[in-house]
């Protein structure tokens, strides 16, 4: 499923949300088109795929598919949830002791761990909308680099705190069984060696990978698609 097919899938969602309490008035309940959601926690497997920026110099983790778990527990029209992802993204590797053409090399292959926990808010209540369920929300967590290509400078991924909004929708074919595609926007941190802002002593005349004003952190953003099942219990 293409990004653009679970952006469509998100809308329609949206859309299902607008003038919840004004819809339902007049229906009759056995023909209404709004259902009680399911009560009690829901587990949920899911696969995606992460993208987004590599840093100012681009040796971030990005660009890989992923696969997750995923457990929920509702509180009214607010749930939270608590999940852990695989992902193979892959790296550049830039070495601050060469000359600008040729120091940095790669995609070179990294593994990362998602870890989080957050809150939604279901658009349509304590309800579903002819079995859709859109809902907004955030999550916080921290995003742990696998084993590290091979990089001179020293840099490294390490672990780093993550942040950032969420939203998606659900759908219910069946009472305890659900469809469900996720979009979030996570925010972290990249750190950079002091090497970076040294010039190549063995390439004199081309700067370093930094300059001396500029910082060694850098914020990246990403963005992470998925769709999964979630069964309800």
């Amino acid at each position: 499923m293409t990004p653009r097919r679970i952006a469509a899938l998100i809308c329609l969602g949206v859309v299902a949300s607008w003038n919840v309490a004004t819809a339902q008035v007049g229906y009759d309940p056995a023909h209404s088109p709004y259902h009680d959601l399911p009560r009690g926690g829901a587990v949920a497997v899911s696969v995606g795929y992460l993208s987004g920026g590599r840093g100012d110099v681009g040796v971030g983790l990005s660009d890989g598919p992923t696969a997750g778990l995923r457990y929920e527990v509702p509180f009214g029209a607010i749930g939270a949830s608590l999940g852990v992802a695989y992902g193979r993204t892959n790296r550049f590797v830039v070495n601050p002791f060469k000359d600008t053409l040729s120091r940095k090399a790669g995609p070179y292959d990294q593994d990362i761990w998602l870890i989080d926990g957050g809150l939604q808010l279901s658009l349509t209540g304590r309800k579903s909308w002819r079995g859709f369920a859109p809902y907004i929300g955030g999550t916080l967590g921290v995003a742990i680099g696998g084993t590290e290509p091979r990089d001179t400078s020293g840099y490294k991924f390490g672990t780093e705190f993550m942040v950032g909004p969420t939203g998606g929708v659900r759908w219910y074919p069946a009472r305890r069984l659900s469809v469900r595609a996720d979009f979030r926007l996570i925010l972290w941190k990249l750190d950079y060696p002091i090497q970076y802002k040294v010039p190549p002593p063995d390439a004199p005349g081309n700067p370093a990978v930094l300059p001396l004003t500029a910082s060694l952190s850098d914020w990246t953003t990403h963005a992470w698609w998925t769709i999964g099942l979630g069964w309800n219990f």
